[in-house]
């Protein structure tokens, strides 16, 4: 006796890939200093996988509603939906709204200066400008 099985699709979707990114490079953030001693380094390095991990959260956010959250709706729009988004993935584009190593809560504006939008964290001094690892840190949109 056979049985007949649903033609059902298997894999991993765009979100749970981003999340064991996230999760990877939270581990290494954490990790990473411990093993090399460069505490600085190692922030730095999170925030940049952080930066592209929101950017592609932000991409498929736009892909679902047609346009980028606005800035008075922040990245809490990855998180909570949005009274005017359309469609909205069970669990949200990310578990929860992220911060730098250093506890900050990460800049968001759009449309951005340089693009469709500005991401960015102002660094391990938490304040605009600076130089070495109080740097502006942030991702470039077309």
């Amino acid at each position: 006796m056979q049985r007949s099985h649903a033609n059902r699709q298997q894999g991993f979707t765009l979100i749970e890939i981003m999340v064991v990114v996230v999760i990877i490079g939270i581990l290494a953030a954490l990790i990473a200093p411990n093993i090399i001693g460069r505490d600085d380094q190692a922030r730095v390095a999170a925030v940049k996988s952080d930066l592209q991990a929101i950017s592609q959260a932000l991409d498929m956010y736009k892909m679902d509603n047609f346009r980028y959250p606005t800035t008075e709706q922040g990245l809490d729009a990855l998180v909570n939906q949005p009274a005017e988004a359309r469609n909205w993935p069970q669990g949200g584009y990310l578990k929860t709204k992220p911060v730098d190593p250093w506890g900050t809560d990460y800049l968001y504006v759009s449309p951005g200066a340089t693009g469709a939008y500005d991401l960015y964290s102002y660094g391990a001094d938490g304040r605009e400008g600076g130089e070495g690892y109080d740097a502006d840190i942030n991702v470039h949109t077309r």
